[in-house]
């Protein structure tokens, strides 16, 4: 919840500042003012729209599903998803995690390994 109303504040501090550097070179203003309000808040939007939280599937972002160890999925991958050779230490909380891979479509799966 805090996540999705951070980025809701985000994109709209990023909107207001694209808003404005358009409004000021409609009006004639200093490119320069609007370069300072537009690149900012180009970078602002395109960080909301890039941004997923660490390993979760867009799934688990989409149903707002808790994060798992390492901030991977939750709970065990589905039985469609296969687990491969990759694993990793996650370097902000230090929990190993394996990769599962759905090979029809290629969509992966970050869960802790234990």
């Amino acid at each position: 919840m805090g996540v999705t109303i951070a980025r809701i504040l985000v994109g709209t501090l990023g909107a207001l500042l694209l808003l404005g550097a358009i409004g000021v070179a409609a009006g004639g203003g200093p490119t320069l003012v609007a370069l300072v309000l537009f690149v900012p808040g180009a970078a602002l939007l395109a960080g909301v729209i890039l941004e997923r939280t660490r390993y979760r599937s867009l799934d688990a972002e989409r149903t707002g599903a808790s994060h798992g160890p390492g901030g991977g999925e939750p709970g065990p991958a589905e039985a469609r998803f296969r687990a491969t050779d990759e694993r990793f230490v996650d370097p902000t909380t230090g929990t190993p995690m394996r990769v599962y891979i759905d090979s029809r479509t290629g969509e992966r799966r970050y869960v802790p390994d234990r």
